[in-house]
């Protein structure tokens, strides 16, 4: 998938050993280096030949009024995109008045690196100028864990073989106003085409300039945001160190900075600046302001010293490694693999501080920047067993944003709170409700992360002091979203339906009975029911607390455990498997096996209504329900449910590959779960779905974690209950991987013939393995012998499974592909006749 002469294995770093400029967009989000609140794209110093010089802080947006061609009560009517916040990544560097410019420079040597021990991104180039000079260029590049708003960039140039001129021009670019500098549009378009998955452009300023000054070596500029109001500052220090003769100059306008070092280089002298930067950022603080604490940041870190981050920031690796690393034996191209998607979490994530995970992270423009369901089934599980405290400031993200939801309820007829589709600000931003909106399962994935985090660290204090605010107002939109039938038969027996609603699956909207719904709405109803009565028994003053804040009726509990035993999940007897949905069954097949490649992914080739037409799957729904709420199906159920929905699955969607990996891995198709975690693994890294230029897939790299710990290391957490049954893959010697259990730090290793735990700290744990119950305490070690490593089956499913398959009405599955035809077809009589004039 890689090619491994440019991108050679190392498990601990990613390494590029020559550069090209045909995939740069590509090679700057796998360069990026971020610490969740500010990122900075793997561009190079030069500022030259960008695909997007990106520089992105979290939660840093734009508002616009969403224009939708027929508006409708109810559609949402604000849209948000992440704002490309002043780049201070511009070192550029001429020799004898000759600029570097990779794609013509005369490059002998070239390495760039990003280190995942320490979070520093390196770039080594021997350059040999037209003249024959030969220039060592070193540069670093780090994005602070320690210190949320300090970047440190440092760059060393020296001339080899001869003495000559050097300029270092340091500058802060406004990328998303300043036109034409340095030649063309910033941010434009690069190639036409529709693609839902870009980011929106705005063309009116979005910057307007505020206070902006130089002072010696430090450059600052700030701006209010024209229609969100956000405010943002960027102050810069300037530091060198030359035993060369040197001069400098400066620059300051509203949308660019300079300081420029003049150097007479003497042959084998090097030349080091450094630059320090500081960005802030507020929903409504005087610019002004936040160039003091810039200011203040700055200070405090020259006074620590440059060496001192560099050392703050290994250590701090130092400590994620020790909690959080997965090691997969005699597979180096897995591990480096597994520890990039690892090491963007933590970039994503870990000093989001109350901000919610973007999908793209702060890696590039792509989904403008926008949080969604994503975070709270595809990440939060890692943060919440690795790092508690990253999983609680996430789900306070969603807490702060109920008043929002609440009225997004009450906007749509419902009760309690409707956390939005997609969203920076807690407002729907989603202008296609259809895959948007009607997502109402996301009201249930937020319960489910808050419940999966609670599991995983007791933290009862933060469920009743704001959590149970989440699960109780989720809880009240399905009891009004729900509606309640009584079937007509000698026993009278009532059901809850929930209509109108999308599941995970975006190719098939606004349906019946969606099972995923069905199934996350039955647990989150159970949740809040369970959480209030336990508050009311184990914490009577949260109690009465939470009673007053929400106007809880103790009756709502009552209502909401008969609702949850009532729900209804879809079955089909005929095929012996789970309908996606209502009708889903009674649509024709798409014969994915016979579609051509170039007509994939299959939202960028067909008209929603063709694909709604059909039994085709973007990512998995059903499947994904089987994951999350297994302990609610057999073996049988997981087994017929998956060959099913497999072959119809397109992978369209990143979220797919990661949870059909680890459904292939329970049901015994332990070979394609491998598949699929390879394409997981490498989604990004081979660029396998061709968008990686728009930034990292966030929740694919937190799937990559669930699949190992979970799919191949076989952990569940049902019922708050710790299990395993691994399925290690046949050619791995050992898959070994930490856990946090209540405070307790569990290192799991996997072997062909066993299971072993090892326990330090905390309080005992009780976990069972295969059914068979274990209990261990601080420093003590359990080895389970394994007989095997699960079933296995050969092959994959394919639509062959559903030869001769009919459906509940007798009718027979045939599968298709949607094509257009130059003559009109001549729809036959059962007879076999054709109908006449009068017919």
């Amino acid at each position: 998938m890689i090619d491994r002469d440019r991108f050679p294995v190392d498990p601990w770093r990613l390494v590029e050993k020559n550069y090209s400029i045909d995939d740069a967009g590509v090679t700057e989000t796998l360069f990026t280096v971020a610490n969740g609140y500010v990122g900075l794209r793997g561009n190079h110093v030069e500022g030259r030949h960008a695909h997007e010089d990106g520089t992105f802080i979290n939660g840093f947006h734009e508002t616009f009024p969403i224009r939708h061609a027929e508006q409708a009560y109810g559609f949402a009517e604000v849209g948000q995109t992440i704002v490309n916040a002043p780049d201070a990544k511009v070192m550029r560097v001429y020799v004898d008045d000759e600029p570097l410019s990779l794609d013509v420079a005369d490059v002998r040597e070239y390495e760039r690196s990003l280190d995942m021990r320490d979070g520093v991104l390196r770039r080594r180039i021997l350059w040999v100028t037209p003249s024959g000079k030969e220039v060592l260029m070193e540069d670093e590049r780090l994005v602070s864990f320690e210190e949320k708003h300090l970047a440190v960039l440092s760059l060393t140039v020296t001339v080899l073989n001869a003495d000559a001129p050097v300029t270092i021009s340091c500058q802060i670019i406004n990328r998303q106003d300043g036109e034409n500098v340095y030649g063309g549009t910033p941010n434009a378009p690069k190639k036409a085409g529709f693609d839902p998955r870009k980011a929106e452009r705005i063309s009116e300023r979005v910057l307007q300039p505020q206070e902006y000054w130089q002072d010696a070596g430090r450059s600052a500029l700030s701006y209010r945001v024209t229609e969100s109001g956000m405010t943002l500052a960027v102050v810069a220090d300037h530091l060198i160190e030359t035993a060369n003769e040197h001069t400098d100059r400066r620059l300051i306008e509203p949308d660019i900075a300079k300081n420029v070092f003049r150097v007479q280089a003497k042959a084998g002298v090097p030349t080091t600046v450094t630059k320090l930067v500081s960005y802030h950022t507020s929903r409504g603080v005087p610019a002004r302001e936040l160039v003091d604490r810039c200011r203040r940041t700055l200070d405090r870190a020259e006074t620590e010293g440059v060496a001192h981050q560099f050392e703050r920031q290994r250590a701090w690796f130092d400590g994620f490694w020790e909690r959080s690393d997965v090691q997969i034996g005699g597979h180096d191209d897995l591990q480096q693999a597994t520890r990039w998607c690892l090491f963007q979490l933590a970039q994503a994530a870990a000093r989001a501080d109350g901000q919610g995970v973007p999908a793209k992270g702060l890696s590039g423009s792509g989904y403008s920047g926008h949080y969604f369901w994503d975070t709270e089934i595809y990440v939060l599980p890692f943060l919440a067993y690795t790092t508690p405290l990253w999983a609680r400031n996430a789900l306070r993200m969603r807490y702060l944003m109920l008043p929002a939801a609440r009225r997004r309820a009450f906007q749509l007829n419902e009760a309690g709170a409707l956390f939005p589709w997609r969203t920076i600000n807690g407002e729907e931003a989603s202008a296609y409700y259809a895959a948007g909106t009607a997502q109402y399962h996301i009201n249930a994935d937020v319960s489910f992360a808050l419940a999966k985090y609670v599991r995983a660290t007791g933290d009862v204090e933060f469920l009743h002091r704001e959590g149970v605010d989440i699960a109780v107002e989720t809880a009240r939109l399905w009891s009004t979203l729900g509606f309640w039938r009584s079937s007509d038969g000698d026993i009278e027996v009532e059901s809850f339906h929930i209509h109108g609603v999308t599941g995970p699956d975006e190719y098939t909207t606004v349906v019946n009975d969606n099972l995923f719904t069905n199934v996350m709405a039955r647990f989150n109803l159970r949740f809040a029911a369970r959480t209030v009565r336990e508050m009311a028994d184990d914490a009577p003053d949260a109690y009465r607390d939470m009673v007053e804040r929400l106007g809880l009726d103790p009756a709502e509990a009552e209502g909401w455990d008969r609702a949850a035993e009532a729900m209804h999940i879809p079955f089909s007897p005929a095929l012996g498997i789970h309908p996606q949905d209502h009708v889903f069954l009674e649509r024709e097949i798409w014969d994915l096996e016979h579609t051509p490649p170039e007509k994939r992914p299959l939202l960028l080739h067909y008209h929603p209504l063709v694909i709604y037409r059909y039994q085709v799957l973007k990512q998995a729904d059903v499947v994904l329900a089987l994951f999350l709420q297994g302990n609610h199906f057999s073996a049988e159920d997981k087994l017929a449910d998956f060959e099913y929905y497999d072959p119809l699955t397109t992978g369209d969607s990143t979220l797919s590959a990661v949870v059909q990996a680890i459904l292939a891995a329970e049901v015994g198709y332990q070979d394609l779960a491998l598949e699929y975690f390879q394409q997981s693994i490498f989604v990004d890294l081979a660029d396998l779905h061709h968008n990686a230029s728009d930034g990292v897939h966030v929740a694919s790299a937190g799937g990559v974690w669930t699949a190992l710990v979970a799919g191949f290391g076989g952990m569940r957490d049902h019922f708050g209950e710790l299990s395993f049954d691994p399925r290690l893959p046949a050619d791995w010697p050992s898959l070994s991987y930490v856990l946090h259990w209540h405070g307790t730090r569990l290192q799991v290793t996997v072997t062909t013939d066993a299971l072993t735990v090892a326990a330090s700290g905390g309080e005992p744990v009780v976990f069972s393995v295969r059914g068979a119950a274990f209990a261990i305490g601080d420093g003590e070690e359990v080895v389970v012998p394994l007989t095997d490593q699960g079933p296995v089956i050969a092959g994959r499913p394919s639509l062959r499974h559903l030869a001769d398959s009919r459906r509940e009405d007798g009718t027979l599955l045939v599968a298709s592909v949607p094509t257009v035809t130059s003559t009109i077809p001549i729809i036959g009589l059962d007879d076999g006749t054709q109908p006449g004039v009068d017919a």
